[in-house]
């Protein structure tokens, strides 16, 4: 792929020359096609970073955004129309353009989102290459998603793997963190020793310190023998205390003691034994609100707390969900030896678009009950779990029909920006999230409709 080069396509010759010029002064190498059919066959040999393409044409818009998105080819496109109608617009969004413009074209703007365009297609590439990277050298192809977010997380935890520091993995129930967890260690020095799980907060209380710790022999009545502890097991390699957050206050004192010493107290010993771990440590709880509060010891936390990671939520990576589904779904059927089961489009569509607030093993989970017990090879809407259906009723559509009269997209989309931002009192960031668009695309479609940056900047 060039960088900066753009394909225009239009059947309408002037407004090709038009685009070509004003395109070509901002700096950006431009080429031309005049249907859908020459510009496909252009694409290969041409690599643009940016198509501009009309929807209305012989082999349209929409047929050339099929074939791109059928063929996987890396670009971004832009639609044009002259119906700013839902449903055209809609339809492309839906296929996978980036953003759209009508007729008659406002050229500067048109250059405003192409700066932006290309500056998404330009980060999205150097995504593509940063997670090629990372799977080639440290083997991450197991964790699914080349989101910013998800990439960076990656980064870090590629980057922390090579050292013995202590890690602590934050992150809500479902988001991977024992996935991390063990990638750091698979990534690490100590890969040819144990990696030893432990769910801090399914251990009885009054067994934990002999589950961590173990005893001696005459410990206390019934422990006839020397038992090692699940630290002990880990001498050498990785221990990972999952929800550390719930161990209780006696083994937070001994665990820091091992953090800090390497000295391993074991109960019923008249001495502590040396081991050699490496601690990675995960909780879905904000550990340095409970130290503010005193519930979790503050020297602990900082012993923890060396390389903090922070695993974003599923909502936090929307552009992941696609690839989870497939990867996912795949692995169900292979699974379940159930190769013909396919999703419909609208199911796909509510798995995209519904929130997940059980993150990856929601949606893992979610599959594979859909899988299961679906009655046909077609997993449809009546098949979904009801909380789905539920949730997407509720976040519907805006009107019970289309008006006859038809409407204008771009004074509905104008609408709503106004009214999520009376609603937050002119605070992008909720407002942005409330529409769930990034705070960035929120600022660049105030300016593409002229709304004030503070509309509120003179309210009482």
């Amino acid at each position: 792929m060039t960088r900066n080069r753009i394909l225009v396509v239009d059947d309408d010759s002037s407004l090709r020359r038009v685009m070509k010029m004003q395109l070509e002064e901002a700096g950006y190498e431009v080429s031309i096609a005049s249907d859908g059919n020459q510009a496909y066959t252009m694409l290969k040999d041409l690599q643009p970073t940016l198509i501009i393409t009309d929807l209305r044409m012989p082999t349209s818009g929409l047929q050339l955004l099929g074939r791109i998105a059928q063929e996987e080819i890396q670009t971004t496109v832009i639609v044009i129309t002259a119906f700013g109608t839902v449903e055209t617009a809609v339809e492309a969004m839906k296929m996978g353009a980036y953003d759209y413009v009508t007729k008659p074209i406002d050229f500067d703007a048109l250059v405003l989102l192409v700066h932006r365009a290309m500056e998404r297609q330009n980060l999205l590439e150097e995504v593509r290459t940063l997670r090629s990277a990372l799977d080639q050298r440290y083997g991450f192809e197991s964790i699914v998603g080349r989101s910013k977010k998800l990439l960076r997380l990656l980064d870090q935890a590629a980057r922390v793997s090579q050292h013995d520091t202590t890690v602590l993995v934050q992150g809500e129930t479902g988001t991977g963190k024992e996935l991390i967890a063990h990638a750091i260690h698979q990534n690490s020095r100590r890969r040819a020793k144990e990696f030893v799980p432990i769910n801090c907060g399914a251990i009885p209380k009054d067994l934990v310190e002999s589950e961590l710790f173990g005893y001696a022999r005459g410990a206390f009545t019934g422990a006839v023998s020397n038992k090692p502890g699940r630290i002990e097991a880990a001498d050498g390699g990785t221990l990972f205390l999952d929800e550390v957050g719930e161990l209780p206050l006696d083994a937070k004192v001994k665990l820091l003691r091992v953090l800090q010493e390497g000295e391993l107290p074991k109960i019923g010993a008249s001495s502590a034994i040396r081991v050699d771990i490496r601690v990675v440590a995960a909780t879905h709880r904000n550990l340095s609100a409970m130290v503010e509060d005193g519930t979790f010891r503050e020297d602990l936390y900082y012993r923890l707390a060396v390389v903090p990671l922070q695993i974003p939520a599923l909502r936090e990576r929307r552009e992941d969900i696609p690839e989870l589904i497939d990867a996912l779904f795949t692995r169900a059927k292979d699974r379940h030896h159930l190769p013909n089961a396919r999703l419909s489009p609208g199911v796909l569509q509510r798995l995209i678009s519904y929130r997940w607030p059980g993150n990856v093993r929601q949606l893992e989970n979610v599959l594979e009950r859909l899988l299961v017990l679906s009655s046909s090879d077609l997993i449809c809407e009546e098949d979904l779990p009801e909380e789905l259906q539920r949730a997407s009723t509720n976040s519907g559509s805006l009107w019970p029909e289309l008006p006859e009269e038809g409407v204008s997209l771009d004074g509905v989309e104008r609408e709503l920006i106004t009214r999520a931002l009376e609603r937050f009192r002119g605070n992008q960031t909720q407002a942005a999230r409330y529409l769930d668009i990034s705070r960035r695309t929120l600022i660049y479609r105030m300016e593409k409709h002229g709304l004030p940056s503070d509309p509120f900047s003179g309210a009482i």
